[in-house]
């Protein structure tokens, strides 16, 4: 009240001063002052506090009116010198262009950044510019913008080509970039200077002025009012339900305001949310305060004087202003840069660019919006000042050379992270939801880091050298302190108590990767930074070291002859961390030397010599050590933090700087080391040297003593440690390690991913590391490795892998976890048998070592290795006790594999001269010295070959065996030179893989053979088995389920005569037993009308999926009437069946069970179910289908086959006197007191009509019942209203969803393009019989007398009847509603008439009578003729179009000028057979399912002359003309009396909704091909309730194509006393509770169903690789799938969405406990 007050107020007392002020006369007296600054001022102080803030609401539109005319006006006279409209047009016109685009995002925008071409991936286009450029046929990516950024088109630096697009494509004329001022006189330059020095010096004045009482000097009101704001400000702690809450405490406003106000702070930062005297708004102040100080720090208010706050507003339109003015020129713009980025008086920043950015974090979010668009339109938009700002901004970047900005961003980061341990590693506190958050805020520096050095230099100045390689030393100062963090020491005896911190650690792994990652590869790009480099980090590496000697003893391991001296050390008992940046970095600089070459042609400038490589490798090993511990379950009691660590350290998001690090530092270590050497030093870090050290390792060491367990761990740490000696000889995929190309590694990571199972390009992303930009260079190679596999109508396109690929499958592949492995050994082995091929998966061929590295093959001869692999072979010759396993035998076959590649390798490639220095056969024959005399290792193989226990190895026994052979033949043919060819190791191999292939022949065919015998014996005890029980199946046979009433064995008894549904001629089905079973208590039991009660389970819903006009009010359940259906369907009621049966009192206890269920549930917690059992729902008890009723099944009517059939006169003759007889008798029925009127003389009823005459009920009680329990529920549903057995409505609601029903299938039959008949499943078959035999029966269970009131009145719409008051006019009734209402309707009449007239006339009768009214109904609505080339059809339809000419010209005498002339009888005609094809087809189904007449079979296909065996099955004439030529003189008053009733003049006139038939069938909207063009309509949409505020949720309504805002506070309203979000609100409008949604920015569909179902479903948008991209983070570009757009479509068109959240909910339960109602 108090804000309408002031508000009125406003004008009286500006008026006088409005009148008085003059813009112009303001200006010229501005351009004569000296001190523009005071005068200015002066003027702002005097008129802003009377035009803002100066009631409760901040911004009533009167505020800008004024602002514009009595400040901004000046402004821009003085700026021009002239009349503003003239003089910024003229700027206008002589502006240049920017190449820049600078469009500035609004949120949910789509933004578009190229994989190829963007620098980094902050570089985007909007559409417009990206749609116009080149980038659009490369691989991009889209995403939708979170509001703020600006289009990078135009901006060089941002693209790698292609920077401009059609529009910003600069002018070759302009190259020489003049100076944008040169246009302005020099007098209009220092007049811009003056007015954007004051206006932006007062907009960053009271933007940063933090005083909440008193304003800055010059601007102190003339005259201070007592009124205040109470200001709320937004924080990052407190919930919405916080603030709402305590909002309705402090200012009591209700929870709607609350919310507003809520809203309104998110989204601008601050609300004021009380307007009054200080007192006043200290109050409110206090109570916030108190409030939001229990749960963490309090929510910050302020109280601040209204003149302040008015101030405030008026800075920020300022801002938008000087932003709006500079859009006229260049000029203005390079003006504006200079005056921002002037040094103020106080020297080094203080401009005031710097002043505001320096305050950013103490404004509130709306002024930090405006101001950075303000930056954004000027500072940025111009190319000279866009390097000064960046250069102010970070004091930053051109930057790590003149500002050294890599050595500022790290020491500010190592500021942040203070706490540290005694060797100055880092230590984090507990992880919580602040200090996560925290965190996430140092974490952004990382960020910064990245941006710096995303652009690797092309050429290297001294200077950058100096100060890259300073930044360096800074880094490893921080990677220094993160080497050993968090180390960890293993439980023994009790699990720990608290589980350590280690997130933190990992988190600050992950950020830092890339920027690891990027060091070495600007490292890559010159050899003097590299060499510093690695100097650099082996001091800081031998630095760490020094601190970790911990006086660990010295010890001498011995094995084989070998001795080498280390330290003793134990995982197992001391600390070990996984965190060792700085090895892991020099590791990669390692491989970096061997990839440049450094290492070969500077290796003076190496310290290669001083490296020690055991102290190398000591870490690395320690953590892959701790690795397979916790493999082997030794680290259990330490809990997950261990475990996840392990996980982490695998992963694919770190193992590039974390695993694959140590692996290589491993490499560097053992190629400079005794490969002995190396292997004692694993195994006795492994803790497995006592093991395989002792003399007799062969002869199982000490084994009875030894701990189960123990044993166990031995023997998974013995796996591990293979595993191990695998990866280090065989991974050679790196550059530099081996000799391969960059692509080679990511083409094995592809080939190996997909050797466990095709898969998706989603999931092969991934499972492959990203770089910096996000990118994995997978495209590059995908193709060479896998073929893509498209999608179907569900599922996504996979890739599978090429089969000529699957030979460089590596069983051991270093990524593999434990699972994959043993799915892809899976995978291979099923392949290789289908194939044919035997199952050995032998190691593939390795690309040859880099000569660094070269050494590492010697650990394959080496004595320590063969001392090993003998040792398990022997273990597994004489197996016992299980201390030797499978998987370690297999890892030796395959290690003994590798060395026989190796071998053959150097064999193949090397020529006369050099001699092999790689003898792996040779060693392997060797056997053991003297004293023990143990076998060699070939020998030990040799009798594994057959040993019964290793069937599984014997392909790979007898793989290696052919390859020794095979090595020897070589060796053999190169030491005698004799020209043997090599036909001779061939044939030797052909002749082994012959007999393979014939034994595998030979088993398969005795397979074959076994299971022909055993299928014969089958078919012979099948065949016994009938002719034993011959009769039993004939029985059957006949019985065969009888609801499949379309099969033709009940053909009529004449053969010759045609099948007819309807009328005397109907052909009568023999009768048969139709027998079902309970799906319950699986009894069987006949249907019959005496007998127990079957019932189907059923769901009955609303709808309008068929609806003509969505825009009809819904009714008011209590008064409305449903018997008519109007034409434009707007509401119906459809039942739908999943077609299984119960008996009824099995179905009643099975409910009452699920009631029970639900009671208890309800106390013990308060979620919902997929069903409301309080709405008399439930699942299906077989397929747990959605239900919430029962159909009765009934037999079929049997029509009496009486003879009186009178013709349609006599008919109309007898019903009239039935009809008065049952007026009077409904009369003697009601009240006395509204007799009185009625006076007139009795009609004396037919004779054999006996009013009052009771019929007997032919149905057992428990089908009584059951045909009340379905009437009260489609009433009930239809009409939304309270069960009520006794309403009258309840069998008009049954036959209108009946009809409902048989159209919309009807309308499904044709969209499909599928037959009328034979094509339904049998469930909707079931149900339509159910359907349309409850509805001949549901008199029985209501009053007589009211169902036949409802049949006089149905038929006083045909038959003009004095005594019915307002019957609608023809045009406004549904003709097949009333068929179906009238034929259903008449059974209540029907009993009552002894005199033998026979049902089916009757039924013909009125079919006849409502076709004639369907006819007259298409002809008044027919639009104007359209001449088509179809109409010279010859005279084949002569009668036809003679017909309806007569017809249409009577119509046009009746009904007058309404109707146009129409001269043409073939298009009347043509109108006419279209329009009432529907009718008839619906009529043909339910006279079909009523009385069970089998269909014709030309109705079970898609054939032509369909029309006429429609109209012989329905007993028309093919020319329905004759229906009304032939019975004229009967007809033709009641077509007078239709055409002469009131409703027609007015609706043909447009007065109603005017329907056309044929209706066509509704579809959802067309979407667009390109997913992109919805996102820009979705931006574009502000939320209708919040004035022109962006929507957090734009949703779209796939039924009627409207934009709602979903899933915010803002857009709630309020349904049936529940608040409902915008999405529920509209189901209920547009689709009667039931809505399907597309989610813009989630790329999602969202089905809802009342106001508590609801589910996600997958979007018709598919990328090229055929998924789809739910909440749009993969960014590829998305297409519309039309298939999968139908199958949704199909969902809706069936009433199907309801079932399909139920499955979905059931399916995940999940989806049960969200708020569907909100959205």
């Amino acid at each position: 009240m108090a804000a309408a007050e002031s508000d009125r107020e406003v004008p009286s007392a500006l008026c006088t001063e409005f009148l008085n002020f003059s813009v112009k006369d303001t200006a010229s007296k501005w351009l004569q002052v000296t001190d523009l600054y005071k005068e200015v001022y002066h003027h702002l102080a005097r008129y802003v506090p009377k035009i803002y803030c100066l009631g409760p609401n901040l911004n009533p539109q009167s505020e800008d009116l004024l602002a514009q005319m009595l400040l901004q006006a000046p402004l821009e006279w003085y700026l021009c010198g002239e009349d503003p409209s003239t003089g910024l047009a003229k700027l206008e016109q002589n502006n240049q262009p920017s190449q820049l685009c600078g469009h500035v995002f609004k949120v949910g925008e789509p933004t578009y950044s190229c994989r190829e071409c963007a620098a980094d991936p902050t570089c985007v286009l909007c559409m417009q510019c990206f749609l116009g450029s080149v980038h659009k046929e490369h691989r991009y990516r889209m995403t939708t913008s979170g509001g703020g950024g600006f289009c990078d088109c135009g901006d060089t630096e941002a693209w790698k080509k292609g920077p401009y697009c059609q529009k910003h494509e600069p002018n070759i004329s302009d190259s020489c970039q003049e100076d944008p001022l040169a246009h302005l006189s020099t007098d209009m330059i220092a007049r811009c200077y003056n007015v954007f020095s004051v206006v932006l010096k007062y907009a960053v004045d009271m933007l940063t002025w933090d005083k909440e009482d008193e304003l800055p000097p010059g601007l102190e009101p003339p005259d201070r009012s007592d009124t205040y704001y109470c200001m709320l400000f937004n924080d990052e702690v407190h919930t919405y339900e916080q603030v709402i809450y305590t909002l309705q405490k402090a200012v009591n406003c209700t929870q709607k305001e609350a919310v507003s106000f809520a809203t309104t702070v998110d989204r601008d930062g601050r609300k004021s949310v009380r307007f009054g005297d200080f007192a006043f708004c200290e109050l409110a102040k206090s109570v916030i305060v108190r409030n939001t100080s229990r749960q963490s720090k309090p929510l910050r208010v302020q109280v601040m004087h209204s003149s302040v706050v008015a101030h405030q507003c008026f800075a920020l339109k300022a801002l938008h202003w000087l932003g709006h003015v500079i859009g006229y020129s260049d000029a203005l713009r390079r003006i504006l840069c200079q005056v921002g980025l002037e040094r103020g008086p106080e020297g080094e920043n203080s401009s005031m660019v710097d002043t505001l950015m320096l305050c950013d974090s103490k404004m509130w979010k709306g002024a930090r919006n405006v101001y950075h668009q303000l930056f954004m339109s000027s500072l940025l938009m111009d190319l000279k000042y866009k390097k000064l700002f960046a250069i102010q901004f970070a004091k930053a970047r051109m930057l790590i050379t003149e500002e050294n900005l890599m050595t500022t961003i790290i020491r500010t980061f190592v500021d942040h992270l203070r706490h540290r341990d005694l060797q100055g590693r880092f230590q984090f506190e507990r992880y919580t939801a602040q200090q996560a958050f925290k965190f996430r805020r140092v974490q952004s520096l990382i960020g910064d880091l990245k941006y710096v050095l995303i652009s690797r230099p092309t050429e290297w100045s001294d200077q950058l050298r100096e100060k890259f390689l300073e930044g360096l030393d800074t880094f490893l100062e921080l990677l220094k302190c993160m080497q050993g963090m968090d180390p960890v020491v293993r439980q023994v005896g009790q699990h720990i108590e608290m589980e350590p911190e280690w997130e933190a650690a990992f988190t600050l792994q992950m950020k830092l990767t890339h920027i690891i990652s990027m060091i070495q590869e600007w490292c890559a790009t010159d050899e003097r930074v590299l060499i510093e480099a690695y100097k650099k980090c082996l001091t800081a590496l031998t630095h760490c070291h020094s601190g970790f000697a911990d006086g660990e003893q010295p010890i001498t391991l011995s094995m084989c002859g070998h001795s080498v001296d280390t330290i003793r050390y134990c995982v197992s008992q001391e600390k070990v961390s996984i965190h060792l940046p700085v090895s892991r970095l020099l590791a990669g600089l390692h491989v970096l030397l061997s990839k440049m070459e450094v290492a070969y042609r500077f290796p003076e400038q190496l310290p290669l010599s001083e490296l020690s490589p055991p102290m190398l490798i000591e870490h690395p090993l320690r953590c892959l050590v701790l690795c397979a511990q916790v493999h082997a379950g030794m680290w259990r009691r330490n809990g997950f933090s261990l475990v996840n660590q392990i996980y982490y350290y695998h992963n694919v998001k770190c193992r590039v700087e974390m695993f694959d690090k140590d692996l290589i530092m491993l490499q560097a270590g053992a190629s400079m080391m005794d490969p002995n050497h190396f292997l004692m030093i694993v195994l006795s870090r492994f803790e497995l040297y006592h093991i395989f050290s002792s003399a007799d390792c062969r002869k199982r060491y000490n084994r009875e003593n030894a701990n189960k367990d123990v044993v166990q761990q031995n023997n998974t740490l013995t796996e591990e440690m293979l595993h191990l000696i695998m990866m280090v000889v065989g991974e050679r995929f790196e550059a530099g390690i081996g000799q391969v190309e960059g692509c080679d590694e990511i083409k094995r990571e592809i080939l190996h991913q997909l050797c466990i199972r095709p898969m998706a390009h989603s999931e092969l992303v991934k499972a492959l590391p990203e770089n910096e930009n996000k990118e994995t260079g997978m495209e590059r190679v995908i193709d060479c490795v896998a073929s893509f596999k498209k999608p179907g109508v569900t599922g996504r396109g996979l890739y599978e892998l090429r089969p000529e690929c699957a030979k460089q499958f590596n069983l051991y592949f270093h990524h593999y976890s434990r699972a994959d492995q043993s799915k892809a050994e899976e995978a291979q082995r099923k392949l290789k048998r289908q194939n044919g091929e035997d199952t050995a998966l032998p190691p593939p061929v390795l690309p040859p070592f880099c000569p660094l590295f070269a050494s590492l093959v010697n650990i394959l001869q080496c004595d320590v290795l063969l001392g090993m692999l003998g040792a398990v072979l022997q273990w597994a010759v004489e197996p016992s006790a299980g201390h030797w396993s499978e998987s370690m035998l297999q890892r030796v076959l395959h290690l003994i594999g590798m060395a026989l590649l190796e071998e053959q390798q150097q064999l193949e490639n090397s020529s006369e001269d050099n001699d092999v220095y790689f003898n792996f056969t040779l060693k392997m024959s060797r056997p053991g010295e003297a004293p023990s005399n143990t076998a060699s290792v070939l020998a030990l193989l040799e009798n594994l070959q057959n040993a019964p226990h290793l069937e599984v190895h014997e392909d790979m026994i007898r793989w290696l065996l052919k390859t020794v052979a095979g090595i020897k033949t070589l060796r053999e043919r190169s030491a005698s030179t004799s020209t043997v060819t090599a036909s001779g190791s061939r044939g030797q191999e052909e002749t082994a893989c012959d007999k393979d292939k014939a034994e595998r022949k030979r088993k398969a065919e005795m397979a074959r053979l076994r299971r022909e015998k055993v299928m014969a014996q089958m078919s012979e005890m099948q065949r016994h088995f009938i002719n034993e029980n011959k009769e039993l199946f004939h029985q059957s046979l006949e019985e065969l389920d009888a609801s499949t009433s379309t099969s033709l064995e009940h053909s009529p008894a004449s053969p010759d005569a045609a099948l007819a549904c309807v009328g005397p001629r109907r052909s009568r089905p023999r009768e048969k037993r139709q027998v079902v079973t309970c799906i319950l208590c699986q009894e069987e039991q006949e249907i019959r009308a005496d007998g127990k009660a079957m019932v189907l389970a059923a769901f009955v819903q609303r709808s309008t999926v068929m609806s003509k006009n969505r825009t009809r009010p819904p009714h008011d359940p209590k008064r409305y009437d449903p018997l008519f259906m109007h034409p434009d369907l707007s509401f119906g009621t459809h039942t739908g069946s999943c077609g299984h049966i119960m008996h009824s009192h099995c179905w009643q206890r099975y409910f009452e069970a699920v009631q029970a269920k639900e009671q208890r549930r309800q106390q013990r917690l308060r979620v919902h179910t997929s069903y409301d059992v309080g709405n008399g729902e439930f699942l299906c008890p077989l397929c747990e289908c959605l239900s919430n009723t029962v159909i009765p099944l009934l037999p079929r009517t049997m029509g009496s086959s009486s003879c009186e059939q009178p013709g349609l006169g006599q008919w109309l003759k007898t019903s009239g006197q039935q009809i008065k007889a049952m007026h009077s008798a409904h009369r003697k029925l009601q009240p006395v007191s509204t007799v009185e009127e009625t006076v007139e003389e009795e009609c004396p009823a037919p004779e054999v009509f006996t009013v009052d005459y009771i019929p007997t009920n032919p149905y057992s009680s428990t089908i009584k019942e059951m045909l009340t329990t379905f009437g009260t529920a489609t009433y009930k549903v239809g009409l939304k209203v309270h069960p009520n057995e006794q309403d009258p409505r309840i069998p008009i609601m049954c036959w209108s969803s009946c009809a409902y029903t048989i159209q919309s299938i009807e309308r499904l039959l044709v969209d499909e393009k599928k037959p009328l008949f034979g094509s339904l499943p049998c469930r909707q078959d079931d149900c339509l019989s159910s359907l349309a035999r409850f509805g001949s029966a549901c008199w029985t269970a209501a009053c007589q007398p009211t169902v036949q009131g409802h049949f006089i009145r149905l038929l006083a719409a045909l038959i003009p009847d004095p005594q019915v008051e307002a019957s609608p006019c023809i045009l406004d009734v549904d003709m097949l509603h009333l068929l179906v209402s009238v034929v259903l309707s008449y059974g209540s009449v029907h009993s009552q008439d002894s005199s033998g007239l026979s049902v089916d006339a009757v039924q013909l009768h009125l079919f006849h009578l409502i076709t004639v009214a369907h006819m007259v109904q298409i002809l008044l609505t027919s639009g104007p003729e359209e001449v088509t080339m179809e109409q010279e059809s010859g005279e084949a339809e002569g009668g036809e179009e003679e017909g309806a000419c007569r017809l249409y010209n009577t119509l046009r005498t009746h009904v007058g000028s309404s109707l146009p002339e129409v001269g043409s009888g073939w298009h009347l005609w043509r109108c006419v057979k279209t329009g009432i094809l529907p009718y008839l087809r619906g009529a043909a189904l339910f006279f079909h399912h009523l009385h069970g007449v089998p269909a014709p079979p030309e109705l079970h296909a898609l054939c032509p002359g369909q029309w006429e065996v429609l109209c012989g099955y329905l007993s028309l004439p093919s020319n329905l003309l004759q229906l009304f030529h032939g019975q004229q003189e009967l007809l033709e008053p009641l077509l007078h009396g239709w055409c002469t009733h009131p409703g027609i003049q007015q609706t043909l006139q447009g007065g109603g909704v005017l329907v056309s038939f044929p209706r066509e069938s509704n579809s959802l909207i067309d979407l667009p091909d390109d997913y992109s063009a919805l996102i820009n309509q979705a931006s574009s949409f502000t939320c209708p309730k919040s004035g022109g505020d962006k929507s957090r949720a734009p949703t779209l309504c796939l039924v009627c194509g409207s934009m709602l805002c979903s899933q915010s506070y803002c857009c709630q309203t309020e349904l049936e006393g529940e608040d409902v979000g915008a999405c529920t609100a509209h189901t209920f409008a547009c689709g009667a509770g039931v809505g399907i949604f597309l989610r813009v920015r989630e790329s999602q569909v969202l089905f809802l169903a009342g106001k508590t179902k609801g589910c996600f479903y997958a979007p018709p948008y598919l990328d090229d690789y055929g998924e789809t991209d739910q909440g749009l983070r993969r960014g590829n570009p998305l297409h519309l799938c039309h298939e999968r757009y139908r199958k949704i479509q199909k969902l809706w068109r069936q009433h199907s969405i309801t079932e399909e959240i139920g499955h979905a909910q059931e399916a995940n339960q999940t989806l049960v406990g969200i708020d569907w109602q909100h959205l």
